[in-house]
Formats: structure tokens, sequence, C-alpha cells
């Protein structure tokens, strides 16, 4: 209820940029996480342990929520939905930092605001202006100048297209689920929405995760691991909320080019965590993020 009185006033359209903003950079933390951890619980198992996590967090408040009635077909859409964002994202994600670095596939992620942007025009949801294109164009140089050396010099060792091709499988299906999220988004309550699609990746998932589990014991994870799986659960359950309720309030496109900040926010930490330089090439691509955001939102 409270996230539904701001809608239809002026401040609906700010709140829906700060709470997409806020998701971008999350991702960009969670997508560091998850290449510390993935390769101690494998992929299928991190993804279901972040939306065990993340159902939690949002079960009381979904049960507190207002009462809604769903119609049983729209009920099903919204748990495919929910196991394609929830679900496959996530798992063809974890896949993909197994086989690269997170500097590239938060990168390779980032193409997903220009694939909404393709997929909902094509779809006659959103017209493809010129403002908007460039906007979500320039964000995306801007990513490749983030990321500089660390693209173009992959790490021995790496096998890096299978890494890409997952990551962009990814990206695909979240830009596929984002446009298609938003009728059910403005029908029913959010937090509802989103519980019943994370319940229902965790129910996909969790076959996975129990094969995955006899090659990788999850007690034989270190604290850190610990630490890592339950900040990656945590901010994904509020994360969420907050990315489904943007998408309920403004454009598909408007709010996936804030996924634009995830790895500046990944290249950032490594300079904060790992002691990485902050190179010219960085600050320019952060400034150039900046500017493509503010041009998409004219």
């Amino acid at each position: 209820m409270g996230a539904r009185s701001v809608s239809g006033t002026r401040w609906t359209p700010i709140l829906a940029a700060g709470a997409a903003a806020a998701t971008g950079v999350q991702v960009g933390a969670a997508l560091v996480a998850s290449r510390y951890v993935v390769e101690q619980t494998g992929p299928a198992t991190l993804a279901l342990l972040r939306y065990v996590i993340g159902v939690a967090i949002l079960a009381v408040p979904a049960l507190l929520a207002p009462k809604a009635r769903f119609a049983p077909r729209d009920l099903a859409i919204i748990a495919l939905l929910g196991i394609g964002q929830f679900g496959l994202l996530i798992a063809l994600l974890n896949i993909g930092l197994h086989y690269t670095t997170a500097a590239r596939a938060a990168l390779l992620f980032a193409t997903m605001p220009l694939i909404t942007l393709v997929l909902a025009a094509s779809l006659g949801h959103e017209r493809l202006g010129l403002a908007k294109g460039l906007g979500v164009l320039l964000s995306l140089l801007g990513v490749a100048f983030a990321l500089g050396d660390a693209v173009l010099h992959p790490a021995k060792g790496e096998a890096p297209w299978i890494g890409i091709a997952a990551v962009l499988g990814s990206a695909a299906t979240g830009a596929v689920c984002s446009v298609f999220y938003r009728p059910y988004l403005r029908r029913y309550p959010i937090l509802k929405v989103s519980a019943i699609a994370m319940l229902a990746a965790v129910l996909a998932l969790l076959p996975l995760a129990l094969l995955e589990t006899r090659a990788v014991p999850l007690l034989d994870l270190d604290g850190a691991a610990m630490l890592a799986v339950l900040f990656i659960g945590l901010s994904s359950g509020v994360f969420y909320f907050l990315w489904l309720w943007a998408l309920g309030n403004a454009s598909a496109s408007r709010v996936t080019v804030f996924l634009s900040l995830s790895p500046p926010t990944a290249a950032l930490l490594g300079v904060w965590l790992l002691g990485e330089p902050l190179t010219p090439s960085l600050l320019a691509g952060l400034a150039a993020i900046v500017a493509g955001i503010v041009l998409a939102h004219r």
C-alpha cells in the first residue's frame, strides 16, 4: 500500500529512477560477491540460496500486504516470469561468472537495457525515440570505457565463450521478463507478485541444486563464503522488490538503463577492496554512463 501511495504523483518518476539506480548498484556488488563464492557453491545452488533468503525477507511484508485475488492464468504467467527473472537469469549469470571475470560479466549483462529497448519497441510497448536510444548506447559505451583492460585482456585459464554466451543469455532473459512483467505489476500488489515470482524460482531451482550439492557440500563453505551468500540473498530480497516497483511505475527501457551502474560499481569495489587502480578509462566511463542515463530520462 505504501509503495502504491506515490503512484500517479510528480514524485513517482524520481522514486522509480532512484529504486532502479539502487538496484543497478546492488547488481554490481552482488556480481563481485557471486564471483567470489560461485566456485564453492555451484551456479544453481547459489541461485537457490539467493532466493530462499529473498523469499524469507519478503514473506512477512507480502502476507501483510492488501489481499489480492489472482486470476489463475495471471498466476501461471507470474510464476513463469519469476522462474525466468529469478531462476534462469541468475543461473545463467552464475554459470557465466564461473567462466569469466565479474568485470566482463558486468559489461555483457549491461547490454540488457539495449535488448529491452529494442524488444519493447518491436512489440509496440514503447516508442524508440532518438534521445532514449542514444542514452542507452552512451551508457553502454561508458560501460566499455569503465571496464577498460579488464575486458580486453582476460585472465589465464578462462573459457570466455561459454561465459559470454551464458551472460548474454541472462541479459536477454532479463529483458524479456522486464517487458512482460509490467501489466501484472500494475494489476496486483507488487510485494505479492515479488514473493510469488521468487517462490516459483526456488521450486524450479531446487532439483538442480540438489543434484549440484552432491558434488559441492554446503557444509564445506568457509565463513567468508557464507557471509557472501547472506549478503547476496538479503540484498536480492530488498532490491528486487524495488526493481519490480520501478518496472510498475516507469517504462522498462528507462528502468533497465540503470543496470549500466553495475559494471562501474563492480570496478570501484575492486579499487576499494582489492587495491586495483582508479584508471582514467574508469572515470571516463562513469561520466558517459551518467550522461547516458540523463539523456534516456529526458
